[in-house]
């Protein structure tokens, strides 16, 4: 590029530009210089990055190289940094290490493995202070398709710590990538404006809890709108496997498995089930062993039933159990069963729709599961909301683009010595969000009251 181009550039994107560099300095900030329990800070420059990233896609929208260029930098910064605000990589290289030198991660807690003459992985000792006692007296909770990316991770980085993040971080934005390029051409497939995929692409949330915390929901989500689109673009062959992936790094796509059922018809969504189920036994076959199915549901029953965090509506349900004299502890176990059933039965009455035949419907659909899922959760982690925020891209809502903002209040929690909740910052939240929520359904009455019309003929579709 010439001199004359580079200031003709210059005067049209000055502004672009230094939003970007501004953007830049406050990702480092973060990476380098904060520590989880400073929630001022954290929250100023969570607040800072969002209003930019809203600036940025407001003025170069359709300038699509200038804001890939602006999300791979962002991701850059992070690139040496280890996580301040999660300390679940320290598990994630445990196991990483554990694969890498061909044991299985599920046979023993890494408490057992302490207890061993010698410990196969290296910094054991480190790593295993990091994770944090919850952590190293249960079994690995990672899919093993999960656990297949930890071990190429360490093998990447070597005995080094840092060298093993790096081969993480290097693992998740290239998933992002992938998201941005197929996600891009999916909304033009469906007739959908390209640009908004930026609002993930240059989302605060999905570069801090990807690249910045190494979340592998970005990685789940690259293998989930890959599958989607093959499916929708090409057909239930192509898109089975896919899916299959994104189940084998984390659970969360089996609860939109119903949906597929209206989409493809009963003869071809048999063929993708069955196809998606041989490719997971395959997956899981290399790292089954007799006790894996008790040991890995073990851990699972146990997240269900036994924690809560930044959750909307169990706290509700929480807080009037208890007024009646119901113990929290027995609460959380009975109330932690009836979600996956609601859940459930939320996906079967949305498939049951003949517009969940159309793609756009479906994304629509697919939103509803999840949505109601997340409301109802007692756990809510800031990257939980990474899948319903995608999914949101591809419907008119943008409830989830509000939620993205405001999940990052959750982390005022760890703000003492010990993790406490704020009622008040509870409120904040949800209010807003569920507020927003019903004010875009009354926006879009006729979208839903058409949705809602189960009697709707085949021309309304």
């Amino acid at each position: 590029m010439t001199t004359r181009a580079l200031v003709t550039f210059w005067n049209l994107h000055r502004i672009p530009i230094l939003m970007l560099l501004l953007s830049m300095g406050f990702y480092a900030a973060f990476a380098y210089d904060l520590q989880r329990p400073d929630s001022v800070k954290l929250l100023a420059l969570y607040a800072a990055l969002f209003f930019l990233c809203y600036k940025l896609i407001q003025f170069e929208k359709w300038n699509f190289r200038f804001l890939v260029a602006a999300g791979v930098l962002f991701r850059l910064v992070f690139l040496l940094a280890i996580p301040n605000l999660s300390q679940d990589f320290y598990r994630f290289l445990w196991d990483g290490g554990l694969m890498a030198e061909g044991f299985n991660p599920y046979l023993l807690t890494p408490d057992q493995w302490m207890e061993q003459a010698t410990v196969p992985v290296s910094g054991a000792a480190e790593l295993h202070e990091g994770m944090g006692g919850l952590s190293a007296r249960n079994f690995s909770n990672y899919p093993p398709v999960n656990q297949y990316f930890f071990g190429l991770a360490r093998w990447l980085g070597g005995e080094s710590i840092t060298g093993a993040v790096v081969g993480l971080r290097l693992l998740v934005v290239l998933a992002d990538l992938g998201i941005l390029y197929f996600g891009r051409r999916l909304l033009r497939h469906l007739n959908q404006a390209p640009h908004l995929i930026f609002w993930f692409f240059l989302n605060p949330l999905v570069i801090v809890e990807f690249t910045g915390n190494l979340h592998f929901e970005g990685v789940m989500l690259f293998f989930f709108i890959l599958a989607v689109f093959l499916t929708i673009r090409y057909g239930w062959a192509w898109g089975a496997v896919p899916y299959a992936l994104s189940i084998g790094v984390k659970l969360m796509p089996l609860m939109l498995l119903p949906l597929f059922l209206p989409l493809l018809g009963l003869r071809r969504a048999t063929g993708f089930y069955a196809l998606t189920a041989a490719a997971l036994a395959a997956l899981c076959y290399p790292l089954y062993f007799p006790e894996f199915p008790d040991h890995y549901l073990q851990t699972l029953r146990l997240w269900f039933s036994n924690f809560e965090f930044n959750a909307g509506i169990y706290n509700l349900a929480e807080h009037l159990a208890v007024t009646r004299g119901a113990k929290p502890w027995e609460f959380i176990e009975t109330y932690g069963s009836y979600v996956p059933w609601v859940t459930a039965a939320t996906a079967l009455l949305v498939c049951l729709h003949p517009k969940m035949r159309e793609g756009r419907s479906w994304f629509t659909g697919a939103l509803a599961v999840v949505t109601v899922y997340y409301l109802a959760s007692a756990v809510v982690h800031p990257w939980y909301l990474t899948f319903p925020l995608l999914l949101s891209l591809f419907t008119r809502m943008r409830y989830m683009i509000l939620w993205s903002a405001l999940v990052i209040l959750s982390y005022t929690a760890y703000s003492g010595p010990t993790v406490s909740e704020s009622t008040a910052v509870l409120l904040i939240e949800y209010i807003a969000v569920i507020g927003f929520l019903l004010y875009e359904i009354v926006k879009y009455r006729k979208d839903f009251v058409s949705f809602l019309n189960f009697s709707a003929t085949k021309s309304d579709e």
